[in-house]
């Protein structure tokens, strides 16, 4: 299955993070990136899910939500090892996404709050 993580300069840079999964892109939001180093862990907020295709953009979101520039900071392929409704892990193969992470439900940060955490 696919990943991709973009980079978006909306009013705050952040990174939106794209899982195929159930025929749609599932994101969250990263607001400091994906987390680089085992046991390192980083907010992710889940927004509402995108199409596959959106998977591929880049470009600039002219007006609204999001507005602002999209390109594509890495893309690879992803195994998914656990899923459940409080926890998914994923294995990632990507240029500067590789290794196993875990995203885990994380209700002090609201109902959409996820925390992202580097497992390998």
């Amino acid at each position: 299955m696919k990943f991709t993580i973009q980079e978006h300069h909306s009013r705050r840079l952040h990174y939106d993070l794209r899982l195929e999964m159930d025929g749609v892109a599932k994101s969250w939001a990263l607001p400091k990136g994906i987390p680089e180093r085992r046991g390192e862990k980083r907010l992710a907020i889940q927004v509402e899910d995108h199409s596959v295709e959106y998977m591929d953009f880049e470009g600039v979101i002219e007006e609204g939500y999001g507005a602002g520039a999209v390109r594509i900071w890495d893309r690879g392929e992803y195994e998914l090892l656990k899923k459940d409704g409080k926890e998914i892990k994923i294995r990632m193969h990507g240029n500067l996404a590789k290794g196993e992470f875990v995203l885990i439900r994380f209700p002090k940060a609201g109902e959409n709050g996820w925390l992202m955490i580097k497992t390998e």
